[in-house]
């Protein structure tokens, strides 16, 4: 089943989808490039939120908007921001994929440092959640080749967003992941329907049919 394991289509409660009518369209072209479960990742930044307990309401009635869309296995999540300390939040381990072990988290675009492998170690020792670390080629140039090394070193599954096939570099990236034997799956990282709209055609006109299933199966 082609799963979208990464998306902002939950209404009013991120940067992504601002109103139902939205989120709707948003699913509609999900359904048309051939989607069948998405996974619901709104941001998670934990200097923002007062507790995971009022994240989940908010994710709860956001998801309460679009529950009726029943042709898709749908699966609640979020994009966690790798913060100082995010790891010692209590109840943080809630924020895993519904139904995996999984937990999509977001790296530091302010700068890398020793503390955000610390923090991930911190996160899975404690929980036993695996790591599924979010659009990793947009790392590229942001991180020097060490520190990318580091993170592609750890034992995660890395999200590689459709748009990154886009870019002759990302792409290259990509594929040498991909060749590398590295887990790897896709998302859309989709937001609105403009810009940021779902775009599986592009992945399936670059990656093997049989790779994509593969991904799909992590779940």
């Amino acid at each position: 089943m082609l799963t979208d394991y990464h998306c902002h289509v939950l209404p009013g409660i991120d940067d992504g989808a601002e109103t139902p009518e939205i989120s709707e369209k948003m699913l509609d072209l999900m359904k048309m490039q051939g989607v069948g479960r998405v996974i619901l990742t709104p941001h998670f930044y934990p200097h923002r939120e007062s507790s995971v307990e009022d994240f989940l309401r908010k994710r709860a009635d956001a998801f309460a908007k679009i529950s009726h869309r029943t042709e898709f296995e749908f699966h609640l999540g979020a994009e966690v921001a790798i913060e100082r300390g995010f790891s010692e939040i209590s109840g943080i381990e809630r924020l895993a994929i519904e139904g995996a072990n999984l937990m999509l988290l977001e790296l530091p675009f302010s700068g890398y440092g020793r503390w955000v492998i610390d923090e991930i170690q911190n996160l899975t020792c404690d929980t036993g959640i695996v790591p599924m670390v979010a659009h990793i080629h947009r790392y590229i140039g942001m991180y020097s080749k060490s520190q990318l090394d580091e993170i592609l070193s750890s034992d995660a599954v890395f999200q590689v967003n459709t748009e990154a096939f886009a870019s002759f570099r990302e792409r290259r990236f990509v594929k040498k992941l991909i060749r590398s034997g590295a887990k790897v799956v896709f998302g859309s990282d989709a937001h609105n329907l403009a810009d940021r709209k779902p775009n599986f055609d592009l992945l399936k006109r670059n990656v093997k049919a049989e790779r994509i299933e593969c991904s799909n199966g992590i779940m």
